[in-house]
């Protein structure tokens, strides 16, 4: 079975910095696209960033020039490194991957269990 958890989540004033990690059991290698969402309370879940198997990145316009997303194949792990948050950043955010390869089956469409990220003013 394939498990990606989110870390990294916590309480920061705005203009603060966090940076979010997503561990997954197995190699990420065999994913096309990881993605970073966040669901705010009452809200729908948002695309937040994604990355290729190649490194080629895209943001939601409300966190570009603010958020880096970046993965590291050999250790398994996805980041998104969150800088100048703002408290509407405030949501618990989830990692995805599109596919992930085990030795006996494909697993589509993963999720991690989410982690909180809190911006006060």
């Amino acid at each position: 079975q394939v498990q990606l958890a989110e870390s990294g989540g916590g309480l920061v004033q705005a203009g603060g910095s966090l940076r979010l990690s997503c561990a997954a059991s197995i190699s990420i290698f065999s994913s096309n696209v990881m993605a970073w969402y966040r669901q705010a309370p009452g809200k729908q879940r948002d695309l937040v960033a994604t990355i290729t198997r190649s490194g080629d990145t895209n943001y939601a316009d409300s966190v570009k020039g603010r958020f880096t997303i970046s993965r590291d194949n050999a250790k398994n792990t996805m980041y998104l490194q969150m800088n100048s948050l703002k408290p509407e950043d405030t949501a618990v955010y989830y990692c995805n991957a599109d596919r992930l390869l085990t030795r006996s089956r494909w697993y589509y469409d993963c999720w991690g269990q989410g982690t909180q990220v809190t911006v006060s003013s």
